[in-house]
């Protein structure tokens, strides 16, 4: 049995992220409290059918709010029952999250009158971290669509290969902000920068003349091959720690050149192993 436990702050995409599991064939619960999660689990493996074989159960902060800080505990519990389980952590900076709730005038679980959105966001996230903090895969969808969303869950979640370390590496650009989400972070920045190019301005790193500019500078062949080798030897670390997911997050000033070239060389180099390789541009559409 494969159980993915999906949660996350309240607008940043935890029923899209159900909704495609379901879609996707599997067994779907949302709002679950807490305290009667390991029952439910025992409750599936005890009927043994093929209609639980794969499962996810939505928890988030509604009507549960006391009972969020034991979910370590619960976690572990349901870990012992020797099920394949996984926890889906999503997130978004507050600006996103006030942004979506005043767009769809919809109402935060949290609020009341006397708390604003604002400080019911901030509430939720402190409530929420014992959740987060054990999250196997945390994604930040501050600038993620609906579709791109659906996508990465249908390609890091529910494609991905049992016991085999998912690894995302991420192009980005510093001016639209990091990414909350990557485990490890690099900085393109320092290496020369293709904009400053008029006929490269307008292509990406995945363009031939840019790929051939950067090839060509030894600064950026050094670079790649310093990360190269310092994945090399932190990667299987992590793996033999069990971690199920990794993101890997290469910035550059637009994310639009140096970042990509780095993102596909690197996933490139990492595609003859043994782990499920993924690559995404944030700023490229």
């Amino acid at each position: 049995m494969k159980l993915i436990i999906v949660s996350g702050l309240s607008g940043s995409g935890k029923s899209i992220a159900l909704d495609t599991l379901e879609d996707s064939g599997f067994y779907c619960v949302d709002n679950l409290p807490i305290v009667l999660v390991k029952n439910l689990i025992e409750q599936i493996i005890q009927f043994d059918s093929p209609i639980y074989k794969n499962t996810a159960i939505g928890i988030d902060s509604r009507v549960q709010t006391k009972s969020l800080a034991i979910f370590p505990e619960i976690l572990s519990q349901i870990k012992q029952l020797n099920i394949e389980c996984e926890t889906l952590f999503l997130q978004a900076d507050n600006e996103t999250l006030l942004k979506r709730f005043s767009e769809t005038r919809r109402r935060h679980p949290l609020t009341d009158s006397t708390h604003s959105l604002n400080d019911a966001i901030k509430y939720e996230r402190t409530l929420m971290e014992p959740i987060a903090n054990e999250g196997d895969l945390l994604i930040d969808t501050s600038r993620t669509n609906i579709h791109e969303l659906r996508e990465l869950i249908r390609v890091r979640v529910v494609a991905r290969r049992n016991q085999v370390l998912s690894i995302f590496f991420q192009s980005f650009g510093y001016k639209k902000g990091i990414p909350m989400d990557a485990d490890f972070l690099f900085d393109a920045r320092c290496l020369p920068n293709p904009y400053w190019e008029p006929a490269l301005r307008q292509l990406s790193g995945k363009d031939q003349p840019v790929i051939d500019f950067l090839s060509t500078k030894t600064e950026v062949r050094e670079y790649l091959d310093d990360i190269s080798k310092f994945l090399d030897r932190w990667i299987p670390a992590f793996e033999a720690s069990n971690r199920s997911y990794f993101t890997i997050a290469i910035g550059c000033t637009g994310g639009q050149h140096r970042s990509v070239y780095l993102a596909e060389n690197l996933a490139r180099k990492l595609k003859s192993t043994h782990y499920d390789i993924l690559v995404g541009h944030r700023e490229l559409h």
